[in-house]
């Protein structure tokens, strides 16, 4: 008998933002699947869960792919979780999700916390037709991407790490124009979280005076 794959999302600050089903399927899995299992290591001492942890990351999720799957045919029933948020979404996991539904594993996603909603919502954007870009890409392409987001009416979303924000934000200034409205949350659910909200300008320029720390996300507004 077939086990199955069980994708739990964590808290992206905010220990409390776990659900409690979350806390169930993580006490009664076989083994949790951790992108780092120190991170995860913590989570699940804070509430008191002792369910094994494997490390599972976008180093070794080629290798010991087969294996997961094979384990799980055999009848264990595994959660896949990353450092925070939802696995798949910017996160090791589409690779085993595949994998499982190929082979007629069932396959549960848990609703729960994902950094991307929250920042959209609070942005005062539209959010009924939006486009979740994540990370540009680092080199090859990101110009081409740019040029044709820059034509997208739809509210767009991206991820940016702190050290790549001013780079960032200037060819958003280049590509969508300096009178572009952007919102750029920081940090979200932890004790320092904000949102700014302004022209492309005006946001590239309190970055350039005020440096960057934690976790972005980048919300831009459709072209009209």
């Amino acid at each position: 008998m077939h086990g199955s794959l069980y994708i739990v999302p964590t808290p992206i600050g905010n220990l409390g933002d776990i659900t409690l089903r979350a806390l169930e399927v993580l006490k009664s899995v076989t083994l949790v699947l951790a992108e780092d299992t120190r991170t995860s290591g913590n989570l699940l001492k804070h509430y008191d869960i002792s369910t094994p942890l494997r490390s599972y990351h976008m180093h070794n999720e080629h290798r010991i792919l087969n294996q997961l799957v094979a384990r799980i045919k055999a009848g264990e029933t595994m959660a896949l979780v990353s450092d925070a948020g939802t696995p798949g979404i910017s996160d090791p996991g589409f690779l085993l999700i595949r994998e499982c539904i190929q082979e007629g594993i069932e396959v549960n996603c848990l609703p729960g916390a994902t950094a991307l909603i929250p920042a959209l919502v609070n942005s005062g954007f539209p959010t009924d037709r939006f486009v979740f870009e994540g990370f540009l890409p680092l080199k090859k392409g990101r110009q081409t991407r740019l040029q044709v987001l820059s034509e997208e009416s739809r509210t767009l979303v991206f991820y940016e790490s702190p050290h790549k924000l001013l780079r960032t934000l200037s060819q958003f200034v280049e590509f969508f124009g300096e009178d572009r409205q952007i919102s750029v949350s920081r940090e979200l659910t932890k004790m320092y979280e904000e949102t700014l909200r302004g022209t492309a300008t005006e946001i590239l320029a309190h970055f350039e005076s005020n440096p960057p720390k934690g976790e972005l996300v980048l919300v831009v507004e459709g072209r009209k």
